[in-house]
């Protein structure tokens, strides 16, 4: 996702070349019409109106800018209240309609994402299905647009991403000491070994994994690498693209005969985004990523599957049936759900239970504990145990989120957290109708979020260009009322002591991540052995496992590949510690009921009472004569701390994530020494090299390091927060004093812009309740109608 501005409103900065640049073109209305065509007439009809509401306001805003840049553009010098006006007004002519809505589709190989996708865009085999031999290799991102083909880009390491995996790869195969047969045996056994190899020949030829590090370097490729390292793909159909797209996303066994090109390029591909043209399923801003489960070996690979996990705004955990009741694979799965729900953008987290056509009727009427009316045949038990599944996981997921999340936080109002869904049935319907497979739920879902998202962008977006309007078309008033500066100078000292008060709530707010962080401090001394000791432990002993804990200390203590679970060593022994600060950590984030660990509340409140204060101080004062005034300090304050949330999510990853990356940087020499460990009896030096160093860095205060870090960002977060209200309130307030040097001069007259601004912000109300009117015909309508009825009794 693009990075949002700090700020909507910004330090007036010199003029340049970007001041007088040509705004963007506004899409054309047969491109428009093109983007509604995945949503029912009703839906598309609110949204058009709120299009309409956006492009008349965008050419409302540029019509504006063109006089105001024609008015100074022959000046010498421009006053700083312009420079910051038109500042503002091309940021909002530029400002993107819609930031993507990310959608993750995160579960396991073979869970059944790739299935589950394309269902949903209505594509049977677009990508490649996990079966015996094949799996989806990266994070593949599905979206529509309004481009005439379909589209996939390929996106590559970099040459030097690559050498740097290439580097631990290497190290990870190299034996400097001759091995006993039983070590040499545990070492070719190893799954880290097995893929490091297999890598490497997919690359560069059998007999790659036996070459050092420089050698490789020489040799060249089996494939030809683009300079650009992307890949561009282009088809008619959907698919010609799949057919060109498949080698490229895939692996295969690795005894599997006669790779193709574009298959051995797999080890370089970092990730891979797929455009439909102009989808009647999948409307244009929704993006569905397919992520891989447990992460990857390289580091880049390994940081973009953490970063799309946390811009995800929705994440769907993807389960099989016969997963879903238990397993390691599953529960790891849901805590890095709700992990991005603490430290991410995720709002919204739901189980997807895939694969349910599957049931063995004999079997489960055995087994049956639930009614008492008889079962008649395979189409009844699979919709009555979906139906079980659905409230016991529902129940589940419900009381494992409310351990870690705020009690009034948005998922856990949503009365459906699990979906029972079958991508075979949606396309055979042998046993369920296209309803009861879930799919057309899952696309309403997306399609409301998005309704929703665009409603809230374009009442935020009228609502700040009406602001900047009123504020413009003041300029020309020459109108200088008596007692002015004492009017600015009382509203500065106020915000200067409403600042104040914000510091103080705000160290009230992070004052009650104290306590549980000193008693998960507590926890993780007294548990950490115990913990480091499992993560040590294989069933199979060191058997297979020599090279994984090679691989683990190469990457700082990760590890992460497609046939193992995920490895940790650092963010497992922070755990206890985690356990204690998530409940309160996700109170301090969350938006909604003002409490006294609530971040956003206390700027909410700080933001009123500004506001009130300028009312009360216009009434009183005499701003009754200049309603813009008032107007444009009460809109541009929404603007200035509306924005400060975007702001305050981006830092909340960093403290999220500061104690895993102080307990790393801390043990990073004794990962490093145990890296270099190699010969007979490598695994158990290796894991007491690793057991002393831990001990020894958490005897100097390994963790309590790790809580004064977390503490610290929290107290940066709190200055950045002070000093940029500080900065833009002030400069908003010198813009709106009328004393400022050469601040208000003559300009061209947009008292027609400003009428036509005055008309559209009246109308946001209309559109609202119409939308509202044609939601509840529509179900008024269904509930009207005769539901459909289902296959053949089978």
């Amino acid at each position: 996702m693009a990075e949002m501005a700090d700020f909507v409103v910004q330090e007036p900065h010199p003029v340049n070349g970007d001041l007088f640049k040509e705004p963007m073109k506004k899409r054309r209305r047969s491109d428009r019409d093109q983007r509604f065509r995945a949503f029912p007439s009703v839906e598309q009809s609110a949204l058009k109106e709120y299009e309409k509401l956006e492009s008349r306001t965008r050419r409302v805003l540029s019509n504006t800018y063109q006089k105001l840049i024609q008015c100074v553009f022959l000046d010498d010098s421009i006053p700083n209240g312009l420079k910051y006006l038109i500042n503002r007004l091309l940021a909002l002519i530029e400002k993107p309609s819609l930031d993507p809505i990310y959608i993750g589709l995160f579960g396991s190989t073979g869970a059944g994402k790739s299935s589950l996708i394309n269902a949903i865009i209505q594509q049977a085999m677009f990508l490649p299905v996990s079966g015996e031999s094949i799996c989806t290799s990266c994070i593949v991102q599905v979206s529509s647009g309004c481009c005439e083909q379909y589209e996939a880009k390929i996106h590559l390491l970099s040459d030097q991403e690559w050498k740097e995996e290439l580097k631990n790869l290497t190290k990870l195969l190299h034996r400097t000491e001759e091995l006993g047969r039983e070590e040499a045996d545990m070492w070719d056994g190893d799954d880290a070994v097995e893929e490091a190899i297999w890598k490497l020949q997919m690359l560069y030829g059998n007999g790659a994994e036996r070459k050092t590090y420089e050698e490789l370097l020489r040799v060249k490729p089996k494939v030809k690498i683009p300079t650009s390292r992307i890949i561009t793909l282009k088809a008619e159909e959907a698919g010609e693209l799949s057919v060109k797209l498949d080698p490229y996303i895939r692996t295969k066994r690795r005894d599997w005969d006669g790779d193709s090109a574009e298959t051995q390029i797999w080890p370089l591909i970092k990730h891979v985004e797929v455009t439909l043209p102009k989808s009647e399923l999948i409307p244009e801003g929704v993006v569905l990523v397919d992520i891989p489960g447990t992460g990857d070996f390289n580091s880049k690979r390994d940081e973009m599957w953490k970063k799309t996990i946390d811009k995800c705004s929705v994440i769907w955990v993807i389960s099989d049936i016969e997963r879903v009741s238990g397993g390691r694979a599953h529960e790891d799965l849901l805590n890095e759900s709700i992990k991005a729900c603490q430290r991410g953008f995720c709002r919204d987290v739901a189980l997807v239970v895939t694969k349910t056509d599957k049931l063995h009727l004999p079997e489960y009427l055995r087994e049956r504990k639930v009614g008492n009316q008889a079962i008649q045949n395979q189409r009844e038990a699979v919709l009555e145990r979906n139906e079980t599944i659905k409230l016991q996981r529902n129940r589940i997921l419900k009381e494992k989120l409310k351990r870690k999340l705020p009690a009034d936080s948005k998922v856990l109002e949503a009365s459906n957290l699990v979906y029972t869904v079958s991508a075979q049935e949606y396309w055979w319907q042998a046993l369920l109708t296209e309803e009861e497979t879930e799919i057309p739920k899952l696309r309403e879902y997306i399609r409301r979020r998005l309704l929703e998202k665009k409603r809230r962008m374009v009442t935020k977006y009228v609502t700040e260009a009406f602001g900047l309007l009123l504020l413009t078309d003041s300029f020309n008033c020459t109108e200088n009322l008596p007692n002015e500066h004492l009017h600015m100078s009382g509203l500065r000292r106020f915000v200067e002591e409403k600042i104040q008060l914000l510091e103080k709530a705000i160290d009230q707010c992070f004052a009650h991540i104290v306590q549980p962080l000193q008693e998960g401090v507590r926890n993780a001394r007294a548990s950490y052995r115990r913990i480091l000791g499992a993560c040590l432990v294989r069933s199979r002993g060191n058997q297979g496992f020599h090279q994984t804990l090679k691989a683990v200390c190469l990457k700082n203590g990760i590890y992460a590949s497609r046939t193992l679970a995920r490895i940790d060593l650092n963010e497992a022994i922070t755990q206890p510690i985690y356990d204690q600060i998530d409940p309160v950590f996700g109170g301090i984030f969350r938006t909604g009921t003002p409490t006294g660990s609530a971040l956003m509340p206390h700027i909410d409140a700080f933001k009123h009472s500004l506001q009130e204060k300028m009312t009360e101080i216009g009434i009183r004062n005499g701003w009754k004569y200049d309603s813009y005034k008032k107007s444009f300090l009460i809109q541009e304050i929404s603007a200035i701390l509306g924005s400060l949330e975007g702001h305050i999510l981006r830092k909340k990853r960093r403290i999220y994530e500061s104690l895993t990356s102080s307990v790393q940087n801390d043990l990073k020499p004794c990962y490093e020494e145990a890296a270099q460990i190699t010969g007979k009896k490598a695994c158990e030096r290796m894991k007491d090299v690793i057991r002393r160093g831990v001990d020894r860095q958490v005897a100097e205060g390994m963790f309590e390091r790790a809580q004064e870090r977390m503490q610290h960002q929290f107290q940066q977060l709190k200055h950045g927060i002070t000093e940029k209200v500080k900065g833009s309130i002030a400069t908003m307030l010198t813009l709106a004093s009328s004393q400022g040097d050469g601040l208000y001069k003559e300009l061209a007259d947009v008292k027609s812009e400003y009428k036509e601004m005055e008309k559209l912000h009246r109308s946001l109300r209309e559109v609202a309740e119409n939308a509202a009117l044609r939601r509840g015909m529509q179900d008024f309508l269904l509930r009207m109608s005769p539901s459909k009825a289902g296959p053949p009794r089978t």
